[in-house]
């Protein structure tokens, strides 16, 4: 039975060959659209799991209350790590304090590489399983002085001899012996950039702006992983109050610890009020829906042309029905024939995918592959042909089936007025989704643009940020400064406690004139150089700028504008801060423009920059505007190297740095356009199937007004306006509903554009323009036959 089932299916492809290529063709890129889109998703959804006990691994957060908001913070006190293996051992396995991880400048003999890697508790390599390929596999850290590195990082410092027992040189001529060598980590995991692990004892003790941290320094993460029978819920309710208890300092915050599982670190990022509000998982949802809409478009199309075909097919059902088939054995031949093409479509898409893939990793921002040695991929695979083959053919295999027979062979039957309803819907339905991914398409890339024309509040153009890891460049900060001016290719140069584009420390605690005494206070800070200003081109509105010959003994601090509003000065300019019961006081001379130093979607946060000449974490650099930029850096370079030789020179410019903050947003933007513009294709196809047969059906009809004296242009209205009135009446459900969707998007943004008028109709004059160029091919072809070779057989 089987295999008559399938020499029908195959005698049906040959005989229709250009409603099966549109049939298979479409399936075949709705199908490959869902594989790309579940290969995106499954990595998502796959990230941190590669982690042996992701389930009992977590971070330790917190949230306080600071200038009436729930705030949460992933960053925690050295401190807490101590307490957390003290108090709860009988629930946490493994406590480990972490710092980074952060690039550092590894020197062996003459090789020289720069990696990221994290100073950490000895207690990581349990928690993570490390897997030790070379060294003590028990405790590689337990010398405060060791240095274990990942394989890669291994073989790039040493090759292929052992590195145990070497020494590697880091960036601030610390020297640390090699204790072990471990796989790679996964890269998608948080522990990718893991590329070489110090103890953070180490850390502790060689850097005294560490030691001296107290509970109010929330400049670590602490990682804990829980006993095996331990609930994550629980844990985190236990540990709520620790800091509450242990940092009197801290009390007026209220803060609340609780636990943030790994699983959740990546999907699960984003707090608000002190609750999670998601994160990426907004965009695995948004591309699953995505998916299924342009593999639904697809199946559609199946649905059409199949039903479309009714007639030609009917007297084949009624001869059948007439020699005893059961209407069960004809609804099984149907799906027979629907997952066929399915299995042939799912074919030609995975050939698609791999054509694509290189090209959708790339727009995507990831490395992705095809587990064909994955036995759970084949069996999804074909999980997945069984379903898109019953969805494509239910509505064909009940509708042809129900024909009956003695109609069909009198000659009776023919397809009524409500028979085209059903398709005449799914051509709506199929058009709606077109229209709201197009109008979703052109908000998501209008919404970045407007955010990217947010006024910055600094110039970024000719600006060059280099980071800075040794204490060199800050010993011969004026030397530098003064030779790049003289090559005459700089401008100016300043040292910055953190890059412009990326400004995260804080400071609170202070008290001025009029304070509420129940504000918890908070200020983003930096710590810059009297040419600060210069370099960046910030708008001083009130007062005056920094300058060399300023005293530092009174603390000079310039505010931005969001934080006079938060002081609620009216003239700030000589208004005094104090901090530690006055014994700091520092003097606001000047106030800044805002300028965006965090997030662009976001509102700029009050701001303080401090004076201090020797707190250099960035040193930023303003080119000459007429000078060659490559020039330029050669000499930046000469000049770095020269008295920096223990650090690798590296350079970012400012503009891309915060170009990089579109990121995400621009990544979906790209992907919703790739597959907007494949269920534009979809749809289209399904259009010119339908256009075609309905030119077939009417051909007699086209013949006979031809012979009456009807023109070609009035053939081809007659035959494209069904098309058009569906299209339109697609615009009419769409748009509101696209509307409504973006609308709710776009909430999600303090700074968002609306959705103008002009979206809407240029999405609706497309819609039809599409429509028109799909269907007038058949039309048209119709409308020029000569009416002789329709008209003779009659």
């Amino acid at each position: 039975m089987l295999r008559n089932y399938l020499r029908i299916a195959l005698r049906n492809l040959a005989r229709n060959k250009f409603s099966s290529a549109i049939n298979i063709g479409g399936l075949a890129i709705g199908m490959s659209v869902a594989i790309l889109i579940g290969l995106w998703v499954f990595d998502e959804l796959s990230y941190n799991r590669s982690i042996p006990d992701h389930d009992h691994i977590a971070a330790v957060m917190q949230n306080q209350e600071i200038s009436g908001a729930v705030q949460t913070w992933w960053g925690e006190a050295r401190q807490l790590a101590p307490v957390l293996r003290k108090d709860f051992g009988g629930r946490f396995k493994h406590v480990a304090t972490v710092f980074g991880p952060a690039p550092e400048a590894l020197t062996v003999g003459d090789t020289r590489l720069k990696a990221s890697g994290a100073y950490v508790d000895p207690e990581i390599t349990d928690m993570l399983k490390l897997d030790m390929v070379r060294g003590d596999r028990k405790a590689p850290l337990r010398d405060q002085s060791s240095i274990i590195l990942s394989a890669s990082v291994a073989k790039s410092l040493f090759g292929t001899s052992d590195p145990i027992g070497k020494t590697v040189k880091a960036s601030s001529n610390e020297l640390h012996t090699v204790a072990g060598v471990y796989t790679d980590l996964p890269g998608n995991s948080s522990f990718a950039d893991y590329g070489f692990i110090i103890p953070f004892a180490y850390k502790e003790h060689t850097d005294s702006n560490v030691a001296r941290l107290n509970w109010g320094n929330s400049w670590f993460q602490t990682y804990v992983q829980l006993n095996d029978k331990e609930d994550m819920a629980a844990a985190s309710l236990a540990i709520k109050d620790v800091k509450f208890r242990y940092a009197e300092g801290e009390r007026r915050a209220r803060p609340a610890l609780f636990l943030h599982p790994l699983n959740d670190w990546h999907l699960y990022s984003d707090f608000s009020n002190g609750a999670s509000v998601g994160g990426a998982i907004r965009y695995v949802r948004l591309f699953t829906i995505i998916g299924a809409f342009v593999l639904l478009l697809a199946c559609i199309n199946f649905m059409n042309l199949s039903t479309a075909r009714s007639e030609k097919r009917a007297k084949e059902v009624g001869i059948r029905k007439a020699i005893g088939s059961l209407r069960g054995q004809l609804i099984r031949q149907f799906f027979s024939e629907s997952l066929f093409i399915a299995l042939l479509s799912y074919i030609l898409a995975i050939g698609i995918v791999v054509l694509l893939l290189p090209f959708f990793s790339e727009v995507a921002g990831k490395k992705m592959t095809i587990p064909f040695d994955n036995t759970w991929f084949w069996l999804a695979g074909l999980c997945f042909v069984f379903i898109t083959g019953i969805l494509a053919g239910s509505y064909p295999a009940l509708y042809l089936s129900s024909f009956r027979p003695v109609k069909v062979l009198k000659g009776k039957f023919r397809v009524g007025k409500l028979a085209l309803i059903p398709r005449r819907a799914l051509v709506v339905l199929q058009f709606t989704v077109s229209v709201i991914l197009i109008i979703g398409t052109i908000a998501v890339f209008r919404q970045i643009q407007y955010i990217k024309d947010r006024p910055v509040g600094y110039s970024r153009d000719g600006l060059v940020m280099i980071p800075v890891q040794s204490d060199d460049v800050d010993k011969h900060y004026d030397v530098i400064r003064t030779e790049l001016q003289q090559t005459g290719l700089v401008e100016e140069m300043a040292g910055s406690a953190s890059a412009l584009t990326n400004i995260f420390a804080t400071n609170g605690g202070f008290s001025w004139a009029g304070k509420d005494p129940s504000l918890q206070d908070e200020f983003v800070s930096d710590f810059v150089t009297p040419e600060f200003g210069k370099v960046t081109g910030w708008q001083i509105i009130q007062g005056r700028d920094f300058s060399r010959d300023m005293p530092t003994g009174n603390h000079p601090i310039i505010i931005n504008e969001t934080a006079v509003r938060y002081l609620n000065l009216k003239n700030p300019v000589g208004e005094v801060l104090s901090r530690d019961h006055g014994n700091e006081r520092y003097t606001i001379v000047g106030v800044a423009k805002d300028m965006i130093s965090e997030s662009p979607f976001e509102p700029v946060r009050q701001m303080i920059f401090f004076l201090n000449k020797h707190f250099i974490n960035t040193v930023d650099i303003r080119v000459q505007p007429r000078a060659s930029m490559t020039n330029a850096l050669v000499a930046i370079k000469a000049a770095f190297s020269k008295y920096d030789p223990r650090d690798i020179f590296e350079y970012q410019f400012a503009d891309q740095e915060y170009a990089k903050k579109f990121g995400d947003e621009e990544r979906v933007g790209r992907l919703a356009g790739v597959f907007t513009t494949l269920a534009i294709l979809i749809s289209c196809l399904g259009l010119l199937g339908l256009s075609a047969f309905v030119a077939e059906q009417r051909t007699r009809e086209v013949g006979i007004r031809k012979v009456l004296g009807a023109s070609v242009f009035g053939l081809w209205r007659l035959l494209s306006r069904e098309f058009i009135a569906l299209a339109g009446l697609s615009l009419l459900i769409g748009g509101p509903l696209a509307s409504w969707i973006m609308n709710e998007w776009l909430n999600n943004y303090h700074y968002h554009a609306g959705l103008s008028w002009w979206i809407f109709a240029a999405t609706a004059g497309g819609v039809i323009l599409i429509t028109l160029l799909t269907v007038s091919y058949q039309a048209v072809k119709a409308a020029l036959t000569n009416p002789v070779k329709s008209l003779r057989s009659e």
